[in-house]
């Protein structure tokens, strides 16, 4: 048994002897990677976000006109997703080639980003969005322009008629007011219509004057004074109180980016709680139609009652007379149409303040 332990002893030493002799395979050795400086490689991830963008252009440039949201938004997701599909494999390629081949890869997306904006130029596909944005404000303001009309026809005309006979009095006083702050006349004697009926007279929730002042923002209050030179503003003083009007108006008009039915819905709310402005952030509002709904107890027809009584100021001014809307399509109904709605049909609502 000892001389059997020995052999097997001396043949493990032999083997072992042989493996340690043996010459080991070398290993192929893997390429080095190459080196990419960090500008080229950002310049690889600009050419990757162009090939999405001008991917995504390119469908909203073919599809625009759908009328379907769904499909749009549907069709959008389908060529972003195949877009970033395409840039995985792309760098997937860039990763194991050497930098020759990077270069001419990068060069060919870059010919196909090119070739694809030749096709579909992006400053076309966006003056044809433009259009489409236009076209849809557009409606809407034909149906605002409809909603002024019907309240015209409905308006007392022989009423109407003294409440603008009561607004001679006050008519240079808000036409300063107006130039001083840059806002439309029209809309500011249509508001005082509205809110006082040329009647300047305290009203049992507070308001005062011919613009039923209450809560007013605080740097509309400054400006106020800065305008008139005071510092102390009475808004029982119908001078100051026309001033207070068209600086609160000149104000919201800012915060709502010109948009006139926004503006005019912001003054009904006033500042308390926020105002318009945190129904338009909270729910994204972005014209007067989305932001009704929200609006809970506040008036919704206050700018479309504004607008019908500067429509009436427009036509006193013009024709010397307030005419009756006659019902269908009938000549005095057009002609009215023909001097448009003021805010709406030219001059500008808000043109800016006046250099002092």
């Amino acid at each position: 048994m000892a001389g059997v332990t020995a052999k097997r002893s001396s043949a493990s030493t032999s083997r072992s002897k042989t493996r340690a002799g043996a010459k080991s395979p070398r290993r192929a050795r893997r390429p080095k990677k190459p080196v990419v400086p960090w500008g080229y490689r950002a310049f690889e991830f600009l050419l990757g976000g162009a090939v999405v963008a001008i991917g995504c252009l390119a469908v909203l440039g073919q599809l625009g006109g759908l009328t379907r949201p769904l499909v749009l938004v549907a069709a959008l997701i389908g060529a972003a997703l195949a877009t970033v599909l395409v840039l995985m494999l792309v760098e997937r390629t860039r990763r194991s080639a050497t930098l020759g081949w990077r270069h001419a890869l990068n060069a060919a997306v870059g010919v196909g980003v090119v070739g694809l904006a030749y096709v579909s130029p992006p400053a076309d596909i966006v003056h044809t969005l433009q259009r489409l944005l236009d076209d849809e404000r557009a409606t809407q303001l034909r149906v605002v322009r409809h909603q002024v009309y019907a309240a015209y026809r409905r308006m007392d005309l022989i009423d109407q008629a003294k409440v603008l006979e009561r607004s001679r009095v006050f008519d240079g006083t808000v036409a300063e007011a107006a130039s001083v702050f840059g806002v439309s006349h029209e809309i500011l004697m249509g508001m005082a219509a509205t809110e006082s009926s040329f009647y300047p007279r305290p009203s049992r929730d507070g308001g005062r004057g011919l613009f039923q002042i209450t809560d007013i923002p605080d740097r509309a209050e400054a400006e106020a004074k800065k305008a008139l030179g005071v510092s102390q503003l009475d808004s029982a003083n119908q001078r100051h109180n026309a001033f207070l009007g068209a600086a609160t108006l000149a104000l919201y008009a800012e915060q709502m980016n010109g948009d006139l039915l926004l503006t005019l819905l912001a003054y009904n709310i006033g500042p308390y709680n926020g105002g318009l402005r945190f129904i338009v952030d909270k729910y994204g509002a972005q014209n007067f139609a989305q932001a009704q709904p929200y609006l809970k107890e506040h008036p919704r027809d206050y700018p479309i009652r504004v607008l019908s009584s500067a429509l009436a100021y427009r036509l006193w001014k013009e024709e010397g007379a307030l005419p009756r809307y006659e019902e269908g399509q009938g000549e005095t109904a057009r002609r009215i149409q023909r001097h448009g709605v003021p805010g709406l049909d030219g001059p500008e609502p808000f043109a800016g303040r006046s250099s002092d």
